[in-house]
């Protein structure tokens, strides 16, 4: 998958890379690079051709694990002596 990068990053190689650059990168680098905000926008996911200087930010905090449920979705849950 091809990114381009908002803040100089070196690859596994020793590569130095540039903002701005587009580097080709597996999904598990990728989830890296979004987790430090280091990517703008990956390709084929903007408006068009140019998207200026954007970066990716997160605001999210961590979700607490008991907090994690089934969904809305899920079958209900069985009663104790079913």
């Amino acid at each position: 998958m091809n990114v381009r990068l908002s803040a100089p990053w070196t690859d596994a190689r020793g590569t130095v890379w540039a903002p701005g650059d587009t580097v080709e990168v597996d999904a598990v680098t990728l989830a890296a690079l979004e987790e430090q905000g280091m990517v703008e926008t990956p390709d084929g996911q903007g408006e068009g051709p140019d998207q200026g200087n954007t970066t990716t930010t997160s605001t999210t905090k961590p979700t607490d694990p008991q907090k994690i449920g089934p969904g809305p979705g899920a079958p209900p849950k069985d009663e104790p002596g079913d």
